[in-house]
């Protein structure tokens, strides 16, 4: 009796196209809802929680990625998975990877790594670049910020370096919280102790989904924090360069 393995089936929140922040080219990024992170300074509020995504199998996250592979492919681009946290939705996480590189295309992976262990060799065998989130290199502001332990991330940097998969730093620069300068040397020095790191994007928060929270009914933690201004900023990118990082 012959048997049909059930599709592999996920639950999304959206997916756009984009270019410049999700990787290198013109990206088909897709959001997959549920995180188990609530940073304070969140954008997508909306994305936290799983069961508000819509489900969608495999073959039908592909055919819509299909509609623009050549659009993304001339354009040197490719597919990243963010979130939420694509790693809280393993198997269909790795699903979606493999058969992207079944086409050729490049593949990214925006985490914050703290599900790091969920991911297998073979997820990131399929993974040619990760986008590693890591909000602070202080443990007790990293726990305050994020409502989680920032070991599992610092362990999922390491192995990433002894597995070579290349990875971009995003450090999000929160002024009061993220920009003391010794827990930024003392991710510098970590970073430079990698050798898979080929960039630090330092991004400056910002409240470009205040508007989220209120449509939401939840107050927006961080609402009354300066943005950062371009001088804190560029102290910020000197610090990582000075550690022979690439930074911008």
């Amino acid at each position: 009796m012959s048997t049909t393995a059930e599709p592999v089936t996920g639950r999304i929140h959206s997916w756009d196209l984009s270019t410049g922040v999700d990787g290198p080219g013109t990206r088909f990024v897709l959001f997959l809802s549920g995180c188990p992170l609530r940073c304070l300074y969140c954008a997508n509020p909306d994305t936290w929680h799983m069961r508000d995504g819509k489900p969608a199998t495999v073959d039908e996250v592909m055919a819509e990625i299909e509609k623009y592979r050549a659009f993304i492919t001339t354009a040197g681009g490719g597919v990243t998975l963010t979130g939420g946290e694509a790693l809280l939705q393993p198997a269909f996480t790795a699903a979606v990877l493999r058969r992207c590189k079944e086409l050729g295309l490049h593949t990214a992976l925006d985490t914050s790594g703290f599900l790091g262990a969920r991911a297998s060799d073979a997820l990131l065998a399929d993974t040619d670049l990760v986008l590693l989130d890591i909000k602070s290199f202080d443990a007790r502001t990293y726990r305050r910020l994020t409502g989680a332990a920032l070991a599992p991330t610092t362990a999922f940097a390491a192995r990433l370096d002894r597995l070579g998969v290349p990875v971009w730093i995003r450090y999000v620069l929160v002024p009061g919280w993220t920009d003391d300068p010794a827990a930024i040397d003392g991710l510098g020095g970590f970073l430079a102790g990698l050798g898979n790191v080929d960039r630090v994007d330092v991004l400056p928060f910002h409240k470009l989904g205040a508007h989220k929270y209120d449509a939401l009914g939840i107050p927006f933690p961080l609402r009354d924090t300066p943005v950062p201004d371009p001088d804190l900023t560029e102290r910020v990118r000197r610090q990582f360069r000075e550690h022979g990082l690439r930074a911008q």
